[in-house]
């Protein structure tokens, strides 16, 4: 058998290349070379702003030369790093001596050994991985989200007025409207992105063991605790003052656990609006072309849905496993980190896929309302919870001397299929005020929605 050229193993970074690529952007290991770049010369400037042994800060013009070696960051420098890994046999050390190389060309030679000064090689990935994470989820995530979101809200509103039979443990229930139940996700969602973006990127700077000792050794008169302080928070990140080696990960766990958490309410979303499609609530609109089943014809399968379950379920098992993973180190270091943070981008990914699915399925259905309509003209018994509560409060003002009225209602209708003409003939001749039986026999069950179209407003 011929063999094949080298292909992506991933579907990520082959099938599906075109829904997930711009987190490439940050949560490649370009990407991350890139951030690593960009740390290890923003180190050089502040050492330089602040004349560190005997130097003297660079012209605008040379801090925007050295920062273009980041902004022009391009496939012969990926080329490059490449190579002088092959070397070192260390990533970081070939992001070094590349740094060094880049001085040399820019005519800064003079400053190369401030290059990676006092630094482990966590000092560098820890800041390179909170950047690209943070990039990629302000960037690429959370806008993915929000457009899911916003479809949801646009179909409430849509939809605000489409009674619905509701099937609580999969059995006819008090009616309530389409757009209400999207209405629930949409909120859900939305509560769940806020957290998101709120969440902290924290970062270290303090050398091989968190103790500053190499530094305070090279300058004892400088406060480095303050200087690791702004330098961090120059890279936009929150310092941590205590750690070990490494910066703890904890702000990563609780970032993988609110992704983890929104797949699981959209894992939810693809199951109810599969279900609907079941039901034929939703008909799906063809597309033209498009093949539903090898074999019938005539199916046009929910498979944006599905994708999207499949997918939501790889993500959270990889992000649970990263949180799980990478708040603990052995004693002061260990190297699990290393090797489970480059499949953050496998994390992320999975769930962008499962979002764009998302988004154009909920693009690709359509409300049936006669469906609907006939669901609930098919379960007048759901009226059951209304008459009952209506009698309570008829006996509670005086206007009824009826006994047990849930109990009377579950002989009604319980397992039962309950008629328009039947409940009419019951409620005439209960012993209830004249008010209540009016607004009992005009009821049906597309009218039994109570407030749900108004809550849709609640979305904002």
């Amino acid at each position: 058998m011929t063999s094949l050229a080298p292909q992506p193993l991933s579907p990520l970074d082959g099938r599906y290349r075109s829904a997930v690529g711009e987190l490439g952007e940050h949560l490649s290991e370009a990407g991350l070379n890139r951030a690593r770049v960009q740390v290890e010369v923003e180190w050089l400037i502040a050492q330089t702003d602040r004349r560190f042994f005997g130097s003297s800060p660079l012209s605008a013009e040379q801090q925007a030369r050295l920062r273009s070696i980041v902004t022009e960051f391009g496939q012969a420098d990926i080329d490059e790093l490449a190579g002088l890994e092959a070397t070192t046999r260390h990533d970081v050390k070939a992001v070094e001596y590349y740094v060094r190389r880049s001085l040399e060309l820019l005519g800064l030679d003079d400053i190369a050994e401030l290059t990676h000064f006092a630094c482990t090689s966590e000092d560098i990935n820890n800041l390179s991985y909170a950047i690209t994470v943070r990039d990629a989820v302000r960037e690429v995530w959370l806008p993915k989200i929000r457009d899911v979101i916003d479809a949801l809200a646009a179909l409430a509103v849509e939809h605000r007025d489409a009674a619905m039979l509701s099937r609580t443990h999969g059995q006819p229930a008090t009616p309530t409207t389409m757009g209400k139940e999207l209405a629930v996700f949409a909120h859900r969602l939305g509560r769940i992105a806020a957290q998101i973006e709120a969440n902290e990127y924290l970062g270290k700077f303090s050398g091989a063991t968190g103790t500053f000792s190499a530094h305070v050794v090279a300058a004892p008169d400088v406060a480095w605790p303050e200087v690791s302080r702004e330098f961090v928070e120059s890279l936009g990140l929150m310092w941590n003052p205590l750690t070990t080696q490494i910066e703890s990960h904890d702000w990563q766990a609780e970032l993988y656990a609110k992704v983890s958490h929104a797949n699981r309410v959209l894992h939810n979303l693809a199951t109810d609006i599969w279900t609907y499609i079941s039901l034929g609530y939703f008909r799906q609109i063809p597309t033209a072309g498009a093949t539903g089943s090898s074999t019938m014809p005539h199916k046009v399968n929910p498979i944006r849905f599905e994708n999207a379950e499949a997918n939501l379920e790889l993500s959270s098992a990889v992000l649970d496993s990263l949180a799980s993973t990478l708040v603990t180190s052995r004693m002061q270091r260990d190297l699990t980190d290393s090797s489970a943070q480059r499949n953050i981008g496998v994390g992320f990914g999975h769930s962008l896929l499962a979002l764009d699915n998302i988004q154009r399925g909920l693009g690709e259905i359509d409300l049936d309302p006669d469906v609907l309509a006939a669901d609930l003209d098919g379960n007048w018994e759901v009226l059951g919870e209304a008459i009952q509560t209506v009698i309570r409060a008829e006996v509670v003002a005086g206007r009824s001397t009826i006994t047990d009225p849930y109990a009377l209602l579950k002989g009604l209708t319980r397992g039962k299929r309950v008629g328009a003409a039947d409940l009419a003939a019951f409620i005439e001749g209960l012993e209830i005020g004249d008010a209540a039986k009016r607004r009992l026999l005009a009821l049906t069950p597309g009218g039994y929605t109570g407030i749900a179209s108004e809550l849709v407003d609640r979305l904002g």
